[in-house]
């Protein structure tokens, strides 16, 4: 029987207390952190598609780590256009591996949140423990809807990279123009709308073709 769990807590961030909720399997052989879509457009850790990661990554072995976004629940300060987000998720990334320890690191990100993991994988690389595994879903990238655009930053070559067909508020184009200069393969889920409403089991599917367990 699976003693996988899930609870919820509160951490120290740079401007106070970062609201958390974590997935744990029953063996932990990775420490995954998963961001969710944009907080002022109502995004939230319990976002369908930011669960969906952390349980994929649970399942993989990983303990997943859902933060809310400054201003959001119990996370304390204002939206920063994920800037200060950077540092708020580089301390929860501390904090896990003070739990944890040294384990294999895995970033997942959503739409605004694909566009943070960005920034904290650039930050990664630079130090001792860059993440070794990364899925963004929906990634925002150029110009989107509510006049909000995005210099999203390059990421590894062998990240994966998911998109809705039908996505109405990140266009396909604009990630295939952010992802071509990487020679960066992005996987399209035929049919599938930004939130990925009916398609959440494909993303599933995709990373779990793509990704055996941590051995």
């Amino acid at each position: 029987m699976s003693r996988a769990a899930t609870e919820t807590a509160l951490i120290n961030g740079p401007d106070g207390p970062i609201e958390l909720i974590i997935d744990t399997p029953e063996h932990v052989r990775g420490i995954a952190l998963v961001c969710h879509p944009h907080p002022l457009f109502h995004g939230a850790n319990t976002n369908k598609v930011a669960h969906t990661l952390a349980r994929v990554f649970r399942d993989l072995g990983y303990a997943a780590l859902r933060p809310n976004f400054r201003g959001v629940g119990k996370s304390v300060g204002e939206h920063d256009n994920g800037i200060a987000e950077t540092e708020d998720m580089l301390a929860v990334i501390s904090w896990a591996q003070s739990r944890w320890g040294g384990l294999p690191l895995a970033l997942g990100g959503f739409s605004f949140g694909a566009y943070v993991q960005t920034r904290v994988a650039a930050r990664l690389a630079e130090g001792v423990t860059p993440a070794g595994r990364i899925v963004l879903v929906g990634t925002a990238a150029g110009q989107v809807t509510g006049a909000r655009s995005y210099t999203t930053l390059p990421v590894a070559k062998d990240s994966l990279i998911i998109h809705g067909e039908r996505d109405e508020t990140v266009a396909l184009a604009n990630v295939l123009e952010w992802a071509e200069p990487q020679e960066l393969p992005v996987v399209v889920v035929a049919g599938a709308d930004h939130f990925f409403h009916g398609k959440l089991h494909i993303i599933r599917s995709i990373i779990d073709r793509a990704w055996s367990p941590l051995q």
